[in-house]
């Protein structure tokens, strides 16, 4: 990639392709660029960033035509980043480089757009709004492509941002539009526009950082929930982490969008904080449970809606920590919900709960492979679990795998420890009567 930037400037100074830039110009951009560059935003993938700089890239595919578009996205080398190794700003500089004279490229050449500034040295503004919605449509998506590639190249690909994708590129293109509005005011206050545009530009900046800092809060909240949970049980250690990311290959794998996505994940991560309210000495009872201990076992997922019902973000969420044990065939608690009644998100974490219980060690038993607790899940498909869910859930595995549970080491002396599983399908609580 970086051989192929070089390339293309290259190319231009052979061609003579700088000769009639307009450099005051293309070094305003340029600072413009490296400005925003230098401040961005970190994101929840790991070791990765955005920023809204390119919005400067576009406005120099307008304002001083690809080559020049070329230079602005190679001042990235520049940036003010501390402790950046030189491979990675080389690599920046040059995917911002190739999109930019891309983009310039589609705009110039393939839909007609002049070079200049629109109005003065260059077309009317209106002749330029289709070209640019053009070069922007070509320059976002080839950026995040350019990135993944290396992602991919480099042995990292688990960390290609593909969840909330079009979410994240029709928000990139939204900032793009701020290219637009750079070119439009060049024609009136010229140089000065940059600076007017700043303002909105690092409002923009601001947005991303917030959305981000809020997400680290709900998670941090979330954590701390299933971390208070899981004190009640060593055996259960990382079963809400688990069960929240088989409810997510659930939920993909039937087409839910990205936020309720991130509602069902939640959902599984908080399904079993009811828990909390129900006492030690039931959930570690050794032998059958009293009628009057079963109940306060049933009452968890209302307890569990009691306990979060303040936490305003989780939405469906709700729906799901409430009924994720009723049964399709109406014999599940708390309310004796049957088949369509009950909601999908509890239908969802029900078959990730049972599942996760099965491949789990506990004390009473080791942990059972994925084959025998799919086969458990699909014999229960249309009395326990709902059938839908349970033929997502298995193809889902057949594509992606489960990473096994590591084996369980016996608990420290002292350690909580129950000697049931309410969730395992395949070891039923026994209640006895009490009269």
């Amino acid at each position: 990639m970086i051989g192929a930037a070089f390339g293309l400037l290259g190319r231009s100074v052979a061609s003579g392709g700088f000769a009639s830039l307009d450099w005051p110009t293309l070094l305003v951009l340029a600072l413009l660029f490296l400005v925003c560059e230098s401040m961005p935003t970190l994101l929840s993938v790991r070791q990765t960033a955005v920023s809204v700089s390119f919005s400067a890239a576009l406005a120099a595919v307008v304002l001083v035509g690809p080559e020049g578009a070329a230079l602005v996205g190679m001042t990235a080398v520049l940036s003010v980043h501390p402790g950046l190794p030189p491979l990675k700003r080389l690599f920046n500089g040059s995917q911002f480089a190739i999109c930019g004279y891309v983009a310039g490229w589609v705009y110039l050449e393939l839909l007609d757009g002049g070079s200049g500034v629109p109005g003065v040295s260059g077309p009317d503004f209106a002749e330029v709004i289709v070209p640019f919605a053009g070069a922007a449509a070509v320059f976002v998506p080839l950026n995040f492509v350019l990135i993944a590639l290396v992602l991919v190249t480099t042995g990292q690909a688990d960390q290609v941002p593909l969840r909330g994708l079009a979410q994240f590129l029709v928000s990139y293109l939204g900032y793009a539009t701020f290219g637009l509005l750079i070119a439009g005011l060049w024609a009136t206050v010229s140089s000065i526009s940059a600076v007017l545009v700043l303002v909105p530009l690092f409002v923009a900046r601001w947005a991303f950082g917030q959305y981000l800092a809020q997400q680290r809060s709900y998670d941090a909240t979330i954590a701390a929930l299933c971390q208070a949970v899981e004190t009640k049980d060593y055996y259960t250690r990382g079963h809400c982490t688990r069960v929240s990311l088989a409810s997510g290959m659930i939920a993909e794998e039937i087409g839910m969008g990205p936020e309720r996505l991130r509602a069902i994940r939640y959902a599984g991560m908080l399904h079993d904080v009811g828990k909390l309210g129900v006492p030690t000495k039931v959930l570690q009872k050794e032998g059958p449970l009293t009628e009057e201990e079963f109940a306060a076992i049933q009452l968890h997922p209302m307890r569990g809606l009691e306990i979060v019902r303040g936490i305003d973000f989780l939405d469906e969420a709700f729906a799901g920590i409430m009924h994720h044990h009723e049964r399709v065939d109406g014999r599940g608690y708390p309310m004796g919900l049957a088949g369509d009644e009950i909601p999908e998100f509890a239908r969802i974490i029900a078959v990730a709960d049972a599942f996760d219980a099965m491949t789990s060690d506990r004390s009473y038993r080791n942990a059972r492979s994925v084959e025998v607790a799919t086969a458990e899940l699909r014999k229960g498909a249309g009395t326990q679990f709902d059938p839908a869910m349970v033929g997502a859930f298995a193809r889902a595995l057949e594509r992606d795998g489960w990473e096994p549970t590591r084996r369980t080491a016996p608990p420290p002396e002292g350690a909580a420890e129950t000697t049931k599983d309410h969730d395992d399908p395949t070891a039923p609580i026994q209640v006895v009567s009490e009269r």
